[in-house]
C-alpha cells in the first residue's frame, strides 16, 4: 500500500494537469494553464475529484479544478481526465487555507465544497466555518456562488447558522435534494460514498449561497 501510494505520488506531480507549490498560476489560470477564458470553478476537499470529473464531463464551457492536500487521492481524478482528455480539468495540490496563495483576486466563478469531514469535534476546521470563508472572499468575484452538498446533519446546520449569523444570502437550501421531482443537473452527480449512503437511507443535503 504505501510503494502505491509513493508511486501515485510521483505520477501525480508528473501529471500534465496537476500543480504543486507552483504560485506562478495566481491570476493568470485562464491563460496560463487553460489557455481559454471560460469561468473557474473550484472543488474543495475534491478527494477522488469524482465531483471535479462529473462537472466537467457535462459542462464543457467551464474550467474545474479540485483541490486537496492528498496527491495520492486525486491521482484517479487527474488520471482519467488525462486519459478521457478533459482539458478543462485540473487538481491543485495544497491546504485550503493556503488558497489564496494560487488564486488572485476575483479570479474564481464558483466553489463547491462536496462532503467535507464535517470536523464534529473542531468547528475552526469546518470549511463553511467563517475563518475559511473570509479566505473564499479574497479569489471569489463578486456575488460567486459557494455550493455544499453534504449527509451530515451538524455540517448542514451549522453552516446554515453561520450564513444566518453573517447575514448572507441562501440561493437554494434543501435539507432532502432527492425528494424533490426536478433536481438540477449539477446536483445528479454521485460520487461513490454518496451512493453508499443513499442506500444505507441517508438524506443528501445541500445550500447555494453567496458572500455578498
Amino acid at each position: 500500500m504505501a510503494q502505491q501510494k509513493r508511486k501515485r505520488f510521483a505520477e501525480f506531480s508528473s501529471f500534465s494537469n496537476t500543480v504543486e507549490k507552483d504560485v506562478s498560476f495566481k491570476g493568470n489560470w485562464n491563460r496560463a494553464f487553460f489557455q481559454n477564458d471560460f469561468p473557474i470553478c473550484l472543488e474543495l476537499a475534491c478527494g477522488k475529484g469524482e465531483y471535479t470529473i462529473g462537472l466537467a464531463e457535462i459542462f464543457s464551457n467551464q474550467n474545474f479544478i479540485g483541490v486537496d492536500i492528498k496527491a495520492n487521492r486525486m491521482w484517479k481524478g487527474a488520471s482519467y481526465a488525462l486519459e478521457n482528455k478533459l482539458s478543462n480539468v485540473g487538481f491543485l495540490r495544497t491546504q485550503i487555507d493556503h488558497i489564496e496563495n494560487y488564486f488572485g483576486h476575483s479570479e474564481v466563478d464558483e466553489i463547491w465544497i462536496t462532503f467535507p469531514d464535517p470536523q464534529h469535534k473542531k468547528a475552526r476546521k469546518r470549511l463553511t466555518n467563517p475563518f475559511f470563508l473570509d479566505y473564499y472572499r479574497k479569489i471569489l468575484k463578486p456575488k460567486a456562488r459557494i455550493h455544499l452538498k453534504t449527509d451530515d446533519d451538524l455540517l448542514y446546520e451549522y453552516t446554515l447558522e453561520v450564513i444566518d449569523q453573517l447575514k448572507l444570502p441562501i440561493h437554494n437550501q434543501s435539507a432532502n435534494i432527492y425528494s424533490k421531482e426536478e433536481i438540477n443537473l449539477k446536483l445528479q452527480i454521485k460520487t461513490f460514498y454518496e451512493k453508499i449512503w443513499l442506500e444505507a437511507g441517508k438524506e443528501i443535503k445541500y445550500i447555494q449561497f453567496s458572500l455578498s
